[in-house]
Formats: structure tokens, sequence, C-alpha cells
């Protein structure tokens, strides 16, 4: 499973501005809501039941907040490029400038943890954070997301 194919254009925002941890975190459950149906009350309460486990910020400035959520039908996507970076407990101690939002059905765990992995390996280091972080658009930054797939 490509990231293509869990993530869409109009699921890109640039230069999103929240002051915490916690209000990223509300944003994304509504903004998922209103993409996916599912209660925006059910994906938080996904979100946090996650991030109380440890937290999904990955290091070099990015978090890849996940979950299963009931009711939802599809795997979706959504990635965050925010204004100013936050706190968000990563495992190198750095705040967060780029979120990318995955959540899947709590029965499609093996299509989740391929495109958890493909998320990770195309964040490590510093070229593709940078060229995220220096995305004129969302559709730039899409491109950036979903390039050499195939």
């Amino acid at each position: 499973m490509n990231l293509s194919s869990v993530i869409r254009p109009e699921d890109v925002i640039l230069d999103l501005s929240v002051a915490t941890k916690a209000s990223l975190l509300q944003f994304l459950a509504g903004h998922a809501a209103g993409r996916t149906g599912v209660s925006g009350q059910v994906i938080h309460s996904a979100l946090l039941g996650r991030e109380n486990l440890g937290s999904t910020g990955i290091g070099n400035g990015v978090a890849v907040p996940h979950a299963p959520v009931e009711g939802l039908m599809a795997p979706f996507a959504a990635l965050v490029i925010l204004k100013k970076p936050v706190d968000f407990e990563a495992v190198d101690d750095l705040p967060v400038d780029i979120v990318f939002l995955l959540l899947s059905p709590p029965e499609g765990t093996g299509d989740y943890l391929k495109i958890l992995a493909a998320v990770a390996r195309k964040t490590r280091g510093d070229r593709m954070p940078d060229m995220l972080r220096g995305a004129r658009s969302p559709a730039a930054a899409y491109s950036l997301l979903v390039q050499e797939e195939e």
C-alpha cells in the first residue's frame, strides 16, 4: 500500500498555528472527523490513548500520531506543517513542526504498519523534512511525500 492510497492533496495543511501538542491533536481529530465521518471525539480519544503509551514524536522535528479507530472504514492520513514547532515530547526532545497523522480501521493493521514504516523511512534524516518545510504549497508538499512510490 502506497502513501498516495491513504492521503489526498486536500489533507495536506501548511502553516498551521497551534500552541500545544494537545491543541494539535484536537485539530487533527477534527480534520479527520470532517474527512472520514467518524466522530472527532472517537478519533481524539484514540490518538490520546496512543500518545499515553509513549510519544509518537520520532525525532528531527517529525511526529507520526497514529491509532486504530473504531468505525473507520479505510486508512486515513494527513500531513500538517506547523508555522511554529510545538513540544511533542519527542524521542530527541526537539519540538515538532512536521506531523503525519495516520488512522486505520482496527482490523487493518498490516497495511497500517507498512504505511507507518514508509513514513518513518521517508522522514529519516534531514533531506525530506527540510524539503517538506520548504514546500510553498500543499500540492508541492503532497508531491514530495508521494514521489518515488512505484
